[in-house]
């Protein structure tokens, strides 16, 4: 049974420490004597598109690719490098981003403005990083279910913390994984985003999740499972309580979305049992995708959770994870019809894309 610890680090962020089994001792002091860090996070409306942005120029001091020798993300197993993460071991780490493009503190120093067609305000919200593993040479995939199990814990036990704060909108929990990608820091970890918005895409999926309930009386995704699991060419796997399928439309050259079979809106709506179910099948879709090259697949993970405040009951829990490698030694590149009118265009159907990835 997965157990929790907390501390505080030495510039006074929170760090959660999510354990497979009770008697861990986490109670290590940060020893390190940190600045605190200025952010200046703001959100500003555009009034063309009907988006929000957020602009976050503190991030450029970021950590950017250290070597492995340096990684903040490992435990701290000597004093010549202290990281992160205090203990000198972990199962599954989870702290407040050091440099945020969103925190609970943009309120004090970021003013609102609403001087048509100019309208911005704080980002008040929260990021955290996730550590899946100590272990830095490893990957999400090559997790045991119990602890990926832990990992599903952690993302529910911060999905629901967070929710409890009066600034945020949506919990988005993601993994980017890869160089290719754009990761800064090759630990095995994901990062959770508390937005004072729902983004775009999860405003339009809630909305039409909505209208379709109100017309038809009925969840749209429930019913787009059904029709699915009935087609048969595009279901990759499935277990008891999950189903991964690539979608009718996919964007992306491989892109898998796993889908609860029970209608539920969020992580921590989920029963133990179907928790454990998840950690088998996230484990199987990853290793598919670390399968469909010589080398592992970069790809982007990320939890389509319902809106905290709003849009629940029509919402439908699902993950999405989809690689941007389309052939070995070729990347998907986001080019003008997709990052300028956003209409996607994919060169591998739908249906051989599944077929791949179940092996066929």
């Amino acid at each position: 049974m997965t157990t929790r610890q907390s501390i505080i680090l030495a510039d006074g962020r929170d760090l959660f420490y999510f354990d497979l089994a009770p008697g861990a001792d986490r109670s290590a002091k940060d020893q390190r004597e940190l600045p605190q860090t200025a952010t200046s996070s703001q959100i500003r409306w555009d009034p063309l598109f009907s988006e929000w942005s957020v602009i976050a120029g503190h991030r450029q001091s970021r950590t950017y690719r250290p070597p492995t020798s340096l990684c903040p993300l490992c435990p701290t197993r000597d004093d010549e490098n202290l990281t992160e993460v205090p203990a000198a071991d972990y199962d599954v780490a989870v702290f407040e981003n050091r440099f945020p493009s969103l925190t609970t503190e943009a309120g004090e120093s970021v003013p609102v403005v609403d001087d048509f067609p100019f309208k911005s305000g704080p980002g008040d919200g929260r990021c955290e990083v996730v550590c899946f593993t100590s272990d830095h040479n490893t990957s999400f995939s090559q997790l045991d279910t119990a602890h990926a199990r832990t990992v599903f814990d952690a993302l529910a036990d911060r999905t629901a913390a967070l929710s409890a704060i009066p600034t945020i909108e949506y919990i988005f929990c993601f993994e980017n994984r890869g160089e290719e990608i754009g990761v800064t820091l090759s630990h095995p970890h994901g990062q959770i985003y508390g937005y004072p918005l729902v983004p775009p895409r999860m405003l339009r999926a809630a909305e039409t999740a909505a209208d379709y309930e109100r017309e038809h009386g009925a969840c749209l995704r429930c019913e787009l499972l059904r029709r699915e699991i009935e087609a048969v060419d595009r279901i990759v796997t499935a277990t008891e309580h999950w189903t991964a399928l690539v979608p009718f439309a996919a964007r992306w050259p491989y892109e898998v979305r796993i889908i609860a079979n029970r209608h539920v809106p969020d992580l921590p709506a989920l029963t133990d049992t179907e928790r454990d179910d998840l950690a088998t099948i996230y484990l199987d879709v990853l290793g598919r995708f670390d399968r469909l090259f010589e080398t592992p697949a970069p790809y982007i993970a990320g939890w389509h959770q319902a809106p905290v405040r709003t849009l629940r009951d029509s919402w439908h829990l699902g993950a999405e994870i989809f690689t941007i490698r389309r052939a070995p030694g070729k990347l998907k590149y986001l080019a003008g019809s997709e990052s300028g009118a956003a209409v996607w265009i994919n060169d591998i159907s739908p249906e051989i894309a599944a077929a791949r990835l179940r092996g066929d």
